[in-house]
């Protein structure tokens, strides 16, 4: 170890603080020290705090320069026929069944504002199956290659790249091979982690968590792009013929991997990069909203506009900015490709999180502190739609109701939080059955059938992703039948979908 250059080389970045324990430390804590400082690229850290500050010190909100989605990149579920989207949907699983579609899961998070110590994707919300996100994620993979296969005549595989962090990596692995990877084939989900960058107090000093052990967190759901270069996932994806990639996050329980109609639409658009969006529930709702900068698209935080902004109408009445972010999205490899390269991902810029930052006091004790006592600098997936123009951007409005329902909170909350979670997908899987001609009533033959209300019980009612991946092929088991509450589909041990209800 060279102890004096890594002296100086801290010196000169005013990180000198980093080995202020260095001669009360045993030989092994200080290899592991002098490792963890020789692994982090310590000008880089320093010059990206500056910048970061800077322009939060700085930080205007940015109503004056805002534009909302133009017309040439935006598509709508609902405002396109029942033609359109067929036809969105047969060229999404032409592709999926030429083996050209992947999908990309950010699963770094653990389950701690849920109440658990695992990563979320491992939680189960409480459905009847008492499946976990996970499992609900990877039969609806199973599924859609299924009828991939049945459209265009292929065997297809549809390859899982599941990102997670250092505290979720094993756990994850451990899960999927108790599970059997849930039916498929483990040579097609690659699972990797991402990278962490140093937590640094607010006067720019490297926090140490103890005398020999760096303070690191997680550099955000941007870090994919970092990620996938190092851990060579590009290069997976490219031998395998991987054009189109749907990216998406861990906690939305009614997400559609690789919605063919989604590829479809920004394939038939020649995108490369998309974004799913939703209708905001009312103006103030803090959520992201992707819009055009000063020519340029992105992601707008709600912090980052004003009501006046957010309450503004077109001429129809409806809000001008109202297209929420929800972190589904589509990019072509090319793009992955390119936004991954050491000069465009250096480009992202980093975001403030203020947290409590465990730390080593002066006397060597570790402590956690009571409130935010530092940062932590964080990349973001959506960051990229800078590098996008009107020709290669598209935005897929889709109904929050079919296809958002994010489990972020405890059921302390008052929302999505396990029981919202359920209710939408007991409220989606009902009205699947009423598209396909059945219907389904709560137990209680004194009330006329209705789904529930705030003063009444949910109807409960589960469909297996194995069944139907989005409401198809259902009508053989359910048209012209009503069932009572609770209701699952299912498949049986020997392949065969059936009901049961507690109509018996």
């Amino acid at each position: 170890m060279d102890i004096e250059s890594l002296k100086k080389k801290l010196n000169s970045h005013g990180q000198e603080e980093l080995l202020k324990f260095w001669d009360t430390l045993g030989e092994k804590e200080q290899k592991s020290l002098y490792e963890q400082i020789s692994s982090i690229d310590i000008a880089h850290v320093v010059e990206s705090f500056k910048t970061v500050t800077i322009e939060d010190k700085n930080h205007n909100k940015i109503d004056d320069q805002m534009k909302p989605v133009s017309p040439d990149v935006f598509g709508s579920f609902e405002k396109s026929d029942a033609k359109t989207r067929r036809k969105y949907e047969e060229r999404g699983l032409t592709e999926i069944g030429n083996n050209k579609v992947g999908v990309l899961l950010l699963a770094g998070g653990q389950g701690t504002r849920l109440g658990v110590n695992y990563p979320k994707g491992m939680v189960s919300v409480g459905l009847p199956s008492g499946k976990t996100l996970f499992q609900l994620q990877a039969e609806r993979l199973l599924k859609l290659q299924q009828l991939a296969e049945e459209f265009s005549g292929h065997k297809n595989v549809i390859p899982w790249y599941i990102m997670t962090s250092e505290h979720t990596k094993e756990p994850t692995e451990a899960y999927f091979e108790k599970n059997k990877y849930f039916g498929l084939e483990k040579e097609h989900i690659t699972i990797f982690e991402q990278s962490r960058l140093p937590c640094v107090s607010n006067e720019g000093e490297i926090i140490l968590e103890t005398p020999s052990k760096i303070a690191m967190a997680p550099d955000g759901n941007g870090g994919l792009y970092r990620a996938v270069n190092k851990h060579k996932v590009l290069d997976d994806m490219s031998k395998r013929g991987v054009q189109y990639v749907h990216v998406y996050c861990v906690d939305n329980i009614l997400v559609k991997m690789a919605d063919p109609i989604f590829l479809g639409f920004c394939i038939g658009k020649d995108a490369r990069c998309g974004a799913k969006s939703v209708v905001k529930e009312f103006p103030t709702e803090p959520v992201g909203i992707i819009c055009n900068v000063n020519g340029v698209y992105q992601v707008a935080e709600y912090s980052e506009i004003s009501t006046e902004t957010a309450e503004k109408k077109t001429e129809d009445g409806k809000l001008a900015f109202n297209a929420g972010n929800i972190c589904n999205h589509f990019f072509t490899l090319d793009f992955l490709k390119e936004v991954a390269s050491q000069d465009q991902e250096k480009k992202l810029k980093y975001h403030i999180a203020k947290k409590k930052i465990p730390y080593v006091n002066e006397e060597g004790k570790s402590c956690k502190p009571e409130k935010p006592n530092g940062i932590k600098m964080e990349k973001f997936v959506f960051d990229v739609f800078q590098f996008c123009t009107d020709k290669d951007f598209a935005v897929w409005e889709v109904l929050r109701e079919e296809e958002f329902s994010p489990l972020k909170n405890a059921n302390t909350a008052e929302k999505d939080n396990a029981t919202t979670c359920c209710r939408a997908i007991y409220d989606l899987h009902i009205k699947y059955i009423e598209r396909a001609g059945g219907n389904v009533v709560k137990n209680n033959p004194k009330k006329s059938p209705s789904h529930h209300s705030e003063n009444d019980d949910l109807i409960v009612c589960e469909i297996s992703p194995l069944v139907s991946y989005a409401g198809e092929g259902l009508e053989n088991l359910v048209k012209e039948k009503t069932f009572v509450s609770p209701v699952t589909v299912f498949k049986t041990s020997d392949g065969t979908a059936t009901v049961k209800d507690s109509s018996a």
